[in-house]
């Protein structure tokens, strides 16, 4: 089948763009349309197809300035002429499923979320935008929030990386799901040897909603060794938490870097909220155990008391009973065939196996 794949925008390589990756890999002869498309941010794998771009590619500063330019980009979609591919793989986390297709084309679309600051995001982006951001939010979301439903009718089918989301895709576009995890290189992590020293760890970009600040104290008050990897904290607050002497701050890491502080951690934090959540399949994957707040995607990822145990309030107190238990039974977490054998529904193999046969199903009607 001719194949395209619609992207929202391509100027990071993140969780979103690991997707389109594979999506490549199963089908290496897709065409990518995008809205906009920074070249020197993408891996060569993207950059090597033909790209097409809408016109929001042509706005003034288009690749630092996307976002503002999201009221444009339903009409933008709708330019993109796609009659001549018979699948069309739409990736939904900014607008890219209202493409119109040919009658006979079969339309899939892999929703990593509804639009976060439209729908269950909207008040934390809201409070945290300038004034002529809210603005401008204040008139455009009501609009793109009818824009975001009424293009749900475009889609023939919708998966989706958890359960998690299918139930949001259920709430907010009124259609059903099939659940097909992210797929995560996790060959890159379970073959290396696991060596545990006496720190717990703490990673990825550091934003309001993934909660550092839980950690942070929850390993002062326990006076616990903690390292932090990934940017995003102001350097004052870094300052601040370096001074209790329990704190280490690494920026962002290399992937090989990643795969030392995973082999070696105690156990890696994670007292956010996401909608799936690659890191911890990356430890898992290492054979480094996870404590979790009990909730969003990490009750799929993480098993209980097999890979790694949960907290039941975001709080630095919930997060520091939960650690004293770990570190009581931390023996019970040393099965390293336990982890790679959990981690397997996550990889690539995994990932291309349940794309076609989601194909196939279209095939059989």
């Amino acid at each position: 089948m001719k194949t395209a794949v619609v992207h929202y925008w391509l100027v990071n390589m993140r969780g979103g763009e690991k997707v389109i990756e594979a999506l490549l890999e199963i089908f290496p002869d897709a065409d990518i349309y995008t809205h906009v498309h920074d070249r020197k941010a993408i891996s060569s794998l993207i950059n090597s197809r033909k790209i097409y771009k809408s016109f929001i590619s042509c706005l003034p500063f288009a690749k630092k300035l996307y976002k503002l330019y999201l009221p444009l980009m339903p009409a933008a979609l709708k330019k993109f002429n796609l009659k001549k591919y018979d699948l069309v793989i739409s990736s939904e986390a900014g607008p890219a499923k209202g493409v119109i297709c040919s009658p006979q084309a079969f339309h899939i679309c892999y929703c990593h979320s509804p639009m976060r600051y439209i729908w269950d995001m909207y008040h934390e982006y809201y409070k945290a935008a300038d004034s002529v951001t809210r603005f401008f939010m204040k008139v455009f979301t009501p609009s793109l929030r009818k824009w975001d439903v009424t293009s749900a009718g475009l889609v023939d089918r919708f998966i989706t990386n958890s359960d998690n989301i299918a139930k949001r895709i259920r709430r907010i576009y009124n259609r059903e799901s099939e659940v097909v995890y992210v797929p995560v290189d996790i060959e890159k992590f379970t073959n290396n040897e696991r060596n545990p020293a006496d720190f717990y760890l703490l990673f990825g970009q550091i934003t309001v909603y993934k909660r550092a600040d839980i950690a942070i104290e929850a390993c002062i008050k326990l006076k616990r060794k903690l390292v932090v990897a990934g940017s995003g904290m102001k350097k004052s607050e870094k300052i601040k938490y370096e001074k209790s002497g329990f704190i280490r701050f690494t920026g962002n890491v290399s992937d090989g870097e990643a795969v030392s502080l995973f082999s070696q951690a105690r156990a890696l934090l994670y007292p956010g909220i996401e909608d799936l959540g690659i890191i911890p399949i990356e430890a898992q994957a290492a054979g480094c155990p996870v404590i979790a707040y009990r909730g969003g995607g990490a009750l799929e990822t993480v098993k209980e008391n097999e890979t790694g145990m949960f907290f039941d309030e975001q709080t630095s107190d919930s997060l520091i009973k939960t650690m004293v238990i770990f570190e009581q039974n931390a023996l019970n977490f040393s099965s390293r065939r336990l982890f790679t054998s959990h981690v397997q529904q996550f990889s690539k193999i995994a990932f291309r196996e349940k794309i076609l046969r989601v194909i196939d199903k279209k095939e059989r009607l």
